[in-house]
């Protein structure tokens, strides 16, 4: 008799778990649960008049390659897109500043570019080039970004340079951020190397001897010509052709286990399964385990309500002659956005000829701005933090606003050790349970999917 698998929750890690289960073990019956009307859950792509517009993540980093290898395995490639390279900027004292070149992640690797920026003072440059000579201590404990990033290259390059870049992958308080958990190579590559610049150059140059051939530079970045929906719906076609049974607005109410079976309640109803994959985010799933005081964590877990303000304009209305990409904050400027993309010169595809789209994202640790606006007002706000930054006559043509409460999970100075101590427990006390995704340590999409392939692996392990 075949094994029953249920997998809660039909987003890109869902979705994945399943392309994985299904390749692995044709014979499976699989059962997929979305408590909503869609599949996708924060992927979203609006297409209307020639635009094509993400309201939920923009794209994913294309030197993860799983994400690419999945959509190759589901005949999706060939819509694969690069972004347009173009300069970055950082908005510091009320000015845009390029980010030096050579930085990785606003870390200096090369000498020229980091003196010659105007982003940071002399006297901070001198204070980071004291990195090359302050000892090197191991870590015993887990620590804040915040606090390695100040110890090794001092408070202004951390808030003016570093920050803006990190804060806005993980919508996090930097001196919160745990080092352990999100860039523990630099960790690692300090101690290696006897510095953190030091450890980067070596990092450097090791991936530039990698590479065999000189090629003219590429964007970092991937996304599909009709928007990241459009892989997620191939990937839901691929799974329904697969025999997988993908189940919309089926709100799981309980999760018990009985013998050597785990009992789901789905619309009222009790469905028996030989293992269980949990995908969804930790404020949903943690209900289920309400006496169990090992995953009590997740109830007090913070995350991180954001938005994206998506504003289309006339080109005459949009002064930009600058040739970039778009631009991060620095926390002690301020805005209530935190970021924005000039999406028609990132992603050319995505705007009519003769159009202008920017992208804005709202929201800062601790702020309760997008519960406090609608829509209309967070996009005001939007559209005035940006005047101040870029030079813009009128309203938008349209916008699009979308709300993402609680929508980052924050990974706090310790999350990495709890974590791993809440997994080993799930292993020792639960029958064939697995829980998974952004609420672990998935941020961008391929991380997710990387978590999808390592969740079906160990279920098929449990099977065995």
């Amino acid at each position: 008799m075949a094994k029953r698998i249920a997998i809660i929750g039909a987003g890109i890690t869902g979705l994945s778990t399943a392309h994985y289960l299904r390749k692995e073990s044709p014979d499976l019956e699989i059962d997929v649960f979305e408590q909503s009307d869609r599949v996708g859950g924060k992927i979203k792509t609006y297409r209307e008049n020639g635009y094509t517009i993400e309201l939920g993540p923009e794209s994913y980093l294309g030197r993860k390659t799983i994400m690419t290898e999945l959509a190759e395995e589901v005949g999706i490639a060939d819509d694969l897109v690069t972004n347009q390279t173009g300069q970055s900027y950082i908005y510091s004292h009320n000015k845009l500043y390029p980010i030096p070149g050579g930085s990785i992640m606003g870390i200096p690797t090369e000498i020229k570019p980091f003196l010659k920026t105007q982003l940071i003072s002399p006297v901070a440059k001198l204070r980071a080039g004291l990195d090359y000579f302050l000892p090197v201590k191991p870590m015993h404990t887990d620590i804040s970004i915040g606090h390695f990033f100040r110890q090794r290259l001092g408070n202004e390059v951390l808030e003016n340079l570093i920050e803006p870049l990190m804060a806005g992958i993980y919508g996090a308080d930097i001196d919160k951020l745990s080092l352990k958990t999100t860039f523990p190579h630099f960790k690692e590559q300090e101690e290696q190397e006897g510095g953190l610049i030091k450890g980067m150059i070596a990092q450097k140059a090791k991936t530039n001897a990698n590479k065999k051939v000189t090629v003219k530079p590429k964007g970092q970045f991937k996304q599909f010509k009709h928007g990241l929906e459009s892989f997620i719906n191939t990937l839901h076609d691929h799974l329904v052709q697969k025999n997988v049974n993908v189940q919309l607005e089926s709100r799981v109410e309980k999760v018990v286990e009985r013998k050597d079976k785990t009992v789901l309640t789905v619309n009222g109803e009790e469905h028996e399964y030989d293992g269980v994959i949990i995908t969804i985010p930790h404020q949903h799933f943690v209900k289920w385990f309400e006496d169990d005081l090992k995953l009590d964590y997740f109830n007090y877990m913070p995350s991180t309500s954001v938005a994206t303000v998506v504003m289309a304009f006339n080109e005459d209305q949009v002064v930009n002659d600058r040739n970039g990409t778009g631009f991060v904050i620095a926390r002690t400027s301020d805005t209530a956005i935190t970021a924005c993309t000039w999406t028609n010169k990132k992603w050319p595809h995505t705007t009519p000829e003769g159009k202008v789209l920017l992208r804005a994202y709202v929201g800062k640790p601790g702020s309760n701005i997008i519960h406090h606006k609608d829509e209309e007002q967070l996009k005001q706000v939007a559209l005035d933090d940006l005047n101040k930054i870029m030079t813009i006559n009128g309203e938008p043509e349209f916008s699009i606003v979308t709300k993402l409460p609680y929508s980052m999970p924050q990974y706090e100075v310790g999350h990495i050790d709890r974590i791993r101590d809440i997994q080993s427990h799930i292993e020792e006390n639960y029958h064939n349970l697995i829980i998974t995704g952004a609420s672990f340590d998935a941020v961008g999409l391929p991380d997710c999917v990387q978590m999808a392939k390592d969740a079906s692996d160990k279920m098929l392990t449990y099977l065995k």
